[in-house]
């Protein structure tokens, strides 16, 4: 049996293979194949062989939310693989995804999934990863990857990217913002665990801990999209006093509301920091069922 190490080898060579065809061939048809081929295959790449992107418009990161990421990668690896272009032989430039780049940093990881293109192949970059969303056995998150490498690789507005996939541009909306959701959710998606619907539901939750609690309360209980939708709801009557207002922001100082965050990311649930003026309080943890409680037993566990 071949190991994985052997397989990731035979993988790389494939790659590279393809690589020097795209870039080498003079057969329009063959370099469209390769780029075809290479538009879907994920190669590991060390993190020490990519150059962060000269033109990126983005210079500062929030460093809480890249420890968060962290977090996320160190506990379910990288959902979506960065985009990078090939400069030489085993050197690459970054084109899309750096805060994932980062975080995998951070969280002392050597490798990381990664699509290749090469310079000067956008036009065919984009007719592949159009045929490709075409295909009738892609997942939910597979379509919303290719639309979001569309906009941002071919420079494509949502409007544009409508016009070429024949969808409406509500649709791309919907399904771009998938990739929104915490990895643990759009691996439930991967895997038909979870409804278009219900991730269409969970995708409006701007905060990322309640998303995941809702999403643990739906698939525990087995609710239907409408039984989620109408528990968003109460949530955020409840959050917001039936004013507008966000009383969860309010009842913690900035400080303490991160380390509430903190905790939440650590153990994948949602943690409550009740802390009192007089600098005592209590940390607890609610739990869905038995078996969310001997997970998070394995998580505090040495």
């Amino acid at each position: 049996m071949i190991d994985k190490k052997t397989r990731k080898k035979e993988i790389g060579k494939g790659i590279r293979a393809l690589l020097s065809h795209a870039e080498q061939s003079s057969n329009p048809e063959a370099r469209a194949e390769a780029q075809r081929t290479l538009s879907a295959a994920v190669a590991e790449i060390p993190l020490e062989n990519i150059e962060p992107n000269p033109f990126q418009p983005r210079q500062e990161w929030n460093e809480s939310e890249l420890e968060e990421l962290a977090t996320s990668i160190r506990a379910l690896g990288i959902i979506q693989p960065v985009t990078v272009r090939a400069m030489g032989p085993d050197r690459y430039q970054l084109i899309s995804g750096e805060r994932r780049f980062r975080a995998s940093r951070i969280a002392g990881r050597k490798t990381i999934p990664a699509y290749i293109r090469t310079a000067g192949d956008q036009e065919m970059l984009e007719m592949a990863l159009v045929e490709n969303i075409q295909r009738a056995d892609l997942n939910a998150i597979e379509v919303a990857i290719s639309y979001q490498r569309l906009i941002e690789e071919c420079s494509l507005t949502h409007e544009a990217l409508s016009q070429r996939v024949g969808k409406d541009r509500s649709t791309i909306t919907n399904y771009t913002r998938l990739l929104k959701l915490a990895p643990d959710i759009q691996d439930a998606i991967r895997q038909g665990k979870l409804t278009m619907g219900h991730a269409r539901a969970l995708a409006g939750l701007g905060d990322l801990l309640l998303q995941r609690h809702a999403f643990r309360e739906a698939t525990s209980k087995n609710w239907s999209v409408r039984q989620l939708e109408q528990y968003l709801r109460d949530q955020e009557t409840g959050r917001t006093g039936g004013k507008g207002k966000d009383l969860t922001h309010q009842r913690l100082p900035p400080a303490l509301r991160d380390i509430e965050q903190q905790l939440c990311a650590h153990l994948g649930a949602k943690v409550i920091l009740d802390h009192k003026n007089s600098g005592t309080g209590r940390i607890v943890i609610p739990y869905s069922d038995e078996e969310d409680l001997h997970r998070l037993l394995d998580v505090l566990q040495p």
